[in-house]
C-alpha cells in the first residue's frame, strides 16, 4: 500500500490540468497522482493521455459531483493517506512533507489542510479555506483569515498550528481508513458543503482536524462555478440545511432549522432588492429541497450519534458578529 495518494477530481477543466498539474507532479515527487475525470465533454481525457502519461487515470462514468465523484475514485484508490486536491490549485516546493509530519505527531488527527493563499493575489489568503474552517450555531461556515467577503492578507497573523472545525476540499490530506469508515462524502450533496459535513462526521467519531501553516498552496477558486451563481446558492442552502440535520444533537436540530429559515428569509428578501431574483428562488428550492430529503429519508442523521458541538464551533451568530457588531476579522471574534 501507498503511502500518499494524491487524487485531483476534474470536470471540463482541461486548462486548469493543462497550467497547475506540472506543479503538482514536480512537487510530489515519490506519490503516486491520480486524475479522477468526472465524465468530462472537453478533451481533459485526451489531454491527460497525450501530455501527462504518468498521471494514473481514473475515468468515471458520469458526473456525480464533488462528493459521488471522490466516493467512487477513491474505491480504486489503495493508499494510507488521500490528498484530495481541486485542479485549480498551483502546489509549492515541500508541500506535502509538512502535512504528513502534522498527521504522524497527532494520531487524533483524521484530516488537515494546508494554508490556502489566492492565485490571483499572492499575498491574499483565498475565499475557500483560507488558514482554516469554523462554523457558527445556525451553521454558517467562516474561516481565520476570511469572514463573509472580507479576505484578509496574510501577515503571518495565522501561522500557528491548531485544531480547526473544517478543512477545505480545495486541498484537504485525510486518512484512508477514517474516510472509509464514516462511508466517505454524503453523495446527495453533489457539490458543496460536503467536506464541512464529513469533518463534523469526522469530529463526532472522536477525530480531529487540523491546520497545518507550514505548507503553502495557491487556489484560483470558483473554477466550476462561479461565485454568484444561483446553482451554487441552491447547493449552499440546500446543503447547510442538510448537514445541520444530520450533526447537531438532537435538542438542537429543529430549533436551529427554523433560526436558519428566518435568516435565508432575510437573505432572499436582500438578493430580491439587489435584483439577483434568480438566487432568492434558489433559495427557496433549497429549503423545499431539503424538506423534501427528510420526507422521503434521503438523508438520515448518521451513526455515530452526533455529539455537543465541538469547542471549535463559534459560540455566537457570526451574522450577528460581522454585520450587526463589525468584527471583519477572526482575531476581532469573541471566544467565549
Amino acid at each position: 500500500m501507498e503511502e500518499l495518494a494524491v487524487v485531483i477530481l476534474n470536470y471540463n477543466g482541461r486548462a486548469f490540468l493543462e497550467q497547475f498539474l506540472p506543479s503538482v507532479l514536480a512537487h510530489s515527487s515519490g506519490h503516486a497522482v491520480y486524475v479522477a475525470d468526472n465524465a468530462s465533454t472537453d478533451d481533459s481525457v485526451a489531454l491527460l493521455e497525450k501530455r501527462f502519461p504518468e498521471v494514473r487515470l481514473i475515468r468515471l462514468a458520469q458526473n456525480e459531483g464533488y462528493a459521488g465523484g471522490y466516493n467512487r475514485a477513491l474505491a480504486g484508490v489503495e493508499a494510507r493517506y488521500f490528498l484530495l486536491l481541486n485542479s485549480d490549485v498551483e502546489v509549492t516546493a515541500n508541500w506535502l512533507a509538512p502535512l504528513l509530519d502534522l498527521m504522524r505527531r497527532h494520531p487524533g488527527a483524521a484530516a488537515c489542510q494546508p494554508k490556502i493563499r489566492s492565485f490571483h493575489q499572492k499575498e491574499q489568503f483565498e475565499y475557500a479555506g483560507a488558514a482554516g474552517g469554523y462554523i457558527d450555531p445556525l451553521g454558517y461556515p467562516f474561516c481565520r483569515g476570511r469572514i463573509f467577503d472580507t479576505v484578509e492578507p496574510d501577515r503571518g497573523q495565522y501561522d500557528d498550528e491548531r485544531r480547526i472545525f473544517w478543512a477545505t476540499g480545495a486541498c484537504m490530506l485525510v486518512r484512508a481508513d477514517v474516510f472509509r469508515q464514516l462511508g466517505g462524502f454524503e453523495a446527495a450533496f453533489f457539490a458543496h458543503m460536503e467536506e464541512i459535513d464529513l469533518c463534523w462526521r469526522l469530529q463526532n467519531a472522536g477525530h480531529e482536524i487540523w491546520y497545518c501553516p507550514r505548507a503553502t498552496v495557491y487556489h484560483v477558486g470558483g473554477g466550476t462555478l462561479p461565485k454568484s451563481n444561483p446553482r451554487k446558492t441552491f447547493l449552499n442552502f440546500r446543503n447547510s440545511l442538510a448537514m445541520l440535520y444530520r450533526n447537531l444533537p438532537a435538542g438542537r436540530v429543529f430549533p436551529t432549522i427554523f433560526g436558519r429559515l428566518v435568516l435565508d428569509g432575510i437573505s432572499g428578501v436582500q438578493f430580491l432588492v439587489q435584483g439577483r431574483w434568480r438566487e432568492t428562488l434558489a433559495i427557496l428550492q433549497a429549503h423545499f429541497a431539503f424538506y423534501g430529503w427528510i420526507i422521503n429519508k434521503t438523508i438520515t442523521r448518521p451513526d455515530p450519534k452526533p455529539a455537543p458541538l465541538p469547542e471549535q464551533v463559534y459560540p455566537q451568530s457570526i451574522v450577528w458578529s460581522y454585520f450587526v457588531q463589525a468584527k471583519k476579522t477572526f482575531d476581532q471574534l469573541k471566544r467565549s
